[in-house]
């Protein structure tokens, strides 16, 4: 058996270090030789040094008993055999995202969830993810993540999802044994909607996962993700803002009944989409207008060409930075810009379908 203080190396994977503990029965703490201590399965290590010097091994049923222990030497890997980075021109600009999946998708209402890391870059990633709780932070996950690859850093239940609102993520990028562009270190704090983790749709089809997954981003193309920040007060007040205050004209009726040049109206004000707002938070109302801009997005997808025009008002701009937000992340391939004022005045945006 494994114990603390082993000397261990990896059966499956380059790399090993000294087991600084156990999270459970099946998984050992590994600190590397950079001081980072990870989740390893038991099955996956190899003992090279016990806690107290001696080397030793397991053996099978059919091997012979012998009173002396033998050490076992294990070979040595060469530099040409160590992992080998494929890279990519758009590689050298750092994309990192999480990604959360749950682990019953049938069973949304109880399911717990996996969290990985997904690192879209050419760089070697020193990464710390942590929680915010009252004014202090808790690692939840550290370690070393390789070029274009993806690691998994925990699993959690329902019951965690409060403690996921504030994340943060620490990252210093590098290249080991090569020339590399030098990235700042970055320390990413996010703001998670953790009631999307209730919803279906808002886990989709993505390049990294076989499964549907929410795609949290936190570098993009060296940039780090900064989280939306709103009053409260002028939410409100932007939301329940009067569809005459936006000084609309009608649309004229257009004879073409056809996809391209027919044009629809979707008036995303709080007060045409609910008669009754009574007991609905600022931010309760926003996720409801976003899941009925998503809602009529998924709705016409296949109908290309289609125009579609969403009124949101002007107010303060806050659901009309959300839409554009949503627009360039999760509807790259559409074509937006500001409808017509003189029809719309400043309240309005109009997407074409691609």
């Amino acid at each position: 058996m494994i114990k603390k203080g082993d000397k261990v190396r990896f059966l499956n994977s380059v790399g090993g270090g000294i087991v600084r503990g156990f999270r459970d029965k099946h998984t050992a703490l590994v600190e590397d030789e950079s001081g980072f201590e990870f989740p390893v399965s038991v099955s996956e290590c190899v003992v090279v040094d016990e806690g107290g010097g001696t080397a030793r091994h397991t053996r099978s049923a059919g091997e012979e008993r012998s009173s002396a222990v033998q050490p076992v030497e294990l070979p040595v890997r060469k530099e040409s055999e160590e992992y080998r980075v494929e890279e990519t021109p758009e590689g050298e600009r750092l994309n990192l995202s999480i990604a959360y999946l749950p682990v019953d998708p049938k069973n949304l209402t109880s399911s717990g969830y996996e969290a990985y890391l997904v690192n879209d870059s050419n760089y070697y990633l020193f990464y710390n993810y942590m929680n915010a709780s009252n004014r202090s932070w808790t690692s939840r996950s550290s370690g070393i993540i390789e070029p274009n690859t993806r690691i998994f850093m925990e699993e959690f239940g329902k019951e965690d999802l409060n403690d996921l609102e504030r994340v943060c993520v620490q990252l210093i990028a590098f290249k080991k044994k090569k020339p590399y562009a030098l990235k700042n270190a970055m320390s990413v704090e996010l703001r998670l909607d953790t009631v999307k983790f209730y919803k279906i749709h808002c886990f989709t089809p993505n390049d990294f996962f076989d499964e549907d997954a929410l795609l949290v981003s936190v570098v993009r193309n060296d940039v780090p993700e900064r989280p939306l920040l709103i009053s409260a007060t002028d939410l409100q007040e932007a939301m329940m803002q009067k569809k005459r205050d936006d000084r609309r004209k009608p649309q004229p009726v257009s004879k073409p009944k056809t996809p391209e040049n027919l044009i629809l109206e979707i008036d995303l004000h709080i007060s045409q989409l609910l008669d009754d707002t009574t007991g609905m938070s600022a931010s309760d109302m926003l996720n409801y207008q976003l899941d009925k801009f998503h809602a009529v997005m998924q709705e016409h997808a296949e109908q290309k060409g289609r125009k579609i025009v969403f009124i949101h008002g002007k107010g303060e701009g806050v659901l009309r930075a959300a839409i554009e937000k949503e627009l360039k992340t999760r509807y790259k391939s559409c074509d937006y810009q500001d409808a017509s004022f003189r029809e719309y005045g400043f309240g309005a945006t109009m997407v074409k379908i691609r």
